[in-house]
């Protein structure tokens, strides 16, 4: 198989495993500058232009602009909802619905869906961010994802080196800090690349890419 690691970059990976999974997390609430929002609606268009499928936690906020930048460039939207089903996600949590493609309910709350939305992104992005978003930030840490943080938003991401620094563990999580859209997912992709892409090749050589039949 040739490899997807060198030469361009195919974002469908030929159809032979899942494409990239970039989560986008952030204030679901407050007062959120609108200069902050443009910056945001421009990073989903990035995911999406790039070939990417973004992740959110379906709620609103800086995720859900993500959502709508993404859609208005045709890009592929997944929610991880704190509800049980439709019903709970929108009359109880009152979460958005418009933009997704598929909302995966996990029934855990707003605090126990983050391990699925973490674990379900190859790569998470932190914009502004109040206490839910440091949550995910240390999951994401401990778990040692590809970080990125938009710079200039405000909130946690003002102060993730000083989370880091008084943490004092070596996770092998990395983070890579941009002040421009564009240049955080440039790097984030390189990341990817050198990172992730040759496990995920290595992985697929080794089995079958079909699954095996149960017993």
């Amino acid at each position: 198989m040739a490899s997807l690691s060198t030469g361009g970059y195919d974002p469908a990976h030929n159809g032979l495993f899942p494409r990239m999974t970039v989560g986008v997390m952030g204030s679901a609430g407050g007062k959120i500058p609108a200069a902050v929002l443009r910056r945001v609606f421009r990073l989903g268009q990035e995911i999406a232009g790039r070939g990417y499928v973004l992740i959110t936690g379906a709620c609103p906020g800086i995720p859900h602009e993500a959502v709508k930048g993404a859609k208005s460039k045709g890009g592929f939207v997944v929610g991880v909802s704190p509800a049980l089903d439709f019903r709970e996600h929108v009359e109880e949590f009152h979460s958005p619905t418009w933009g997704y493609d598929a909302i995966i309910y996990t029934g855990s709350g707003l605090m126990g869906r983050e391990i699925e939305n973490i674990r379900s992104c190859d790569v998470v992005i932190l914009a502004g961010g109040r206490s839910g978003t440091l949550g995910e930030f240390a999951i994401a840490y401990d778990e040692a994802k590809i970080i990125g943080v938009l710079q200039g938003t405000g909130g946690i991401t003002e102060h993730i080196p000083a989370v880091v620094s008084f943490v004092k563990k070596k996770t092998g999580a990395e983070i890579i800090y941009a002040s421009d859209e564009r240049e955080l997912m440039d790097k984030l992709e390189m990341v990817y690349r050198q990172r992730l892409l040759p496990q995920y090749e290595a992985i697929i050589a080794a089995g079958s890419p079909h699954g095996v039949l149960e017993d």
